[in-house]
Formats: C-alpha cells, structure tokens, sequence
C-alpha cells in the first residue's frame, strides 16, 4: 500500500522549485451558482412527479424560487435539464443502493429486486418518459437511457444467477429479456395507471411472475440451513 508523505519529504529540494499545487476551492459565487442549479433540478423533479406533463421553464423557474433567464443561464434547453436531472437521479439511486447479499433464499431475492425496482419505478418514471421522449434529439439523452436499462439488466443476471447458471446461453438471454420487460418503467405504470394496482399489489403481482418465470433453484444453490 502507498504512503502518504510527511511534510517533511513534500518540501521542495531544489531551490526555485515550485510546492505542490494546492486543490482548487470553489468562491462564493461558485458554490452559490451550483446551489442554484440543485435547486432548479429539484424544483424540475418535484413538478413531474406532480402531473403527466414535463413542466415549462416558466414553472421550473417559479417553484424554484428564480428567473426563467437564471434557468436558461444555467441549462442550454429542457433537454439540458433533463439529462442533468436524469444524472442527479441516477446519482441519488446509486447512493442509496446498499450491497445485496445475493446468497439469500429465491423468495428473498425475488421479494428484494422487486421492492428496490418498484421503489425506483414509482419515484422517477414520469422522468424516465421524458428521457424516452427526447431519446431522438441527443446522443446524450440516450446514452442515459442505456446506461440505466444496462444496470437493471446486470441487476437481474446477478440476482438470479443461481437460476440461470444451467440454461443454454440462448435460453438465458430469452429469459433475461422477459424478466426485462416485465420489470422495467413502463409495465410498472401500466399496473398502476391502467389497471389501478395498489404499490403492494403491483409488487406483488411481479413476484408471482417472476417467480413463474424462472426455472427452479438448483438443489447446491440453495442458502444452507445447518448451522
């Protein structure tokens, strides 16, 4: 392992040269310029969790607590603002996210995707429609979107690796994909708009489906119950 240095071993030995550059510390009017922007993303997320519709920059800016112009001074467009947004709450996500033991009984983990993808879902999927809807106009926009599908992707094949470990590998993708769908934002909104489900009976009903869905837990996979 590396050591850090002493004071001592720091100072120049040559006459003339420079000390190492101390970090950079943001000024006032920096700190207050970010603080703004993390305000003005907020007040964005908190209107699309309100209603269907992407709010204007004018309400943006009103709930806020600023002008339309520090809005657009700190954000090209609403496309802008939707990928930072989208960053902040991919961001908030990961921070959040606590390592899983993996090793649990299949009723486990099943339950445990369930309730970490239904609570994302439930939180941001009028954001995800957004992204969706801007998917065409920036490179940037989708490279968001594939980044998210390419973690609950992952999250999946993790999750139940254990079931998937013995299938062809062509079965195993088939498989993943219907576990993709049935799990992503739309089929969350669908259950709780279309068809009116309560959170838990939304919930509930992925984990019946998916338990339906994947084959049975290898006997040597299985969480051993001998102390």
């Amino acid at each position: 392992m590396d050591t850090v240095p002493n004071s001592e071993q720091m100072t120049p030995s040559v006459q003339g040269a420079e000390s190492p550059a101390k970090p950079r510390r943001m000024d006032g009017r920096a700190l207050r310029s970010e603080r703004t922007k993390q305000l003005i993303i907020e007040a964005y997320l908190e209107l699309l969790n309100e209603g269907p519709e992407a709010p204007t920059a004018a309400q943006i800016a009103k709930r806020a607590g600023y002008s339309v112009r520090s809005v657009f001074e700190r954000f090209d467009d609403l496309p802008a603002l939707t990928i930072a947004a989208a960053d902040y709450a991919f961001a908030e996500a990961m921070a959040r996210a606590v390592r899983r033991d993996r090793s649990g009984t299949r009723a486990e983990r099943v339950r445990s995707l369930v309730e970490r993808r239904s609570a994302i879902c439930e939180r941001w999927l009028t954001l995800w429609r957004v992204l969706l809807q801007h998917q065409k106009e920036s490179e940037l926009v989708r490279a968001r979107i594939s980044r998210i599908r390419n973690v609950m992707w992952t999250g999946l094949a993790l999750n139940y690796r254990a079931e998937l470990a013995d299938l062809p590998e062509v079965d195993r993708k088939v498989l993943l994909i219907a576990l993709e769908q049935l799990t992503d934002f739309e089929s969350w909104g669908r259950m709780r708009e279309r068809h009116g489900l309560s959170a838990e009976e939304a919930r509930h009903a992925w984990i019946t489906a998916i338990d339906r869905l994947l084959p049975p837990t290898p006997p040597e996979a299985a969480p051993s119950t001998v102390s």
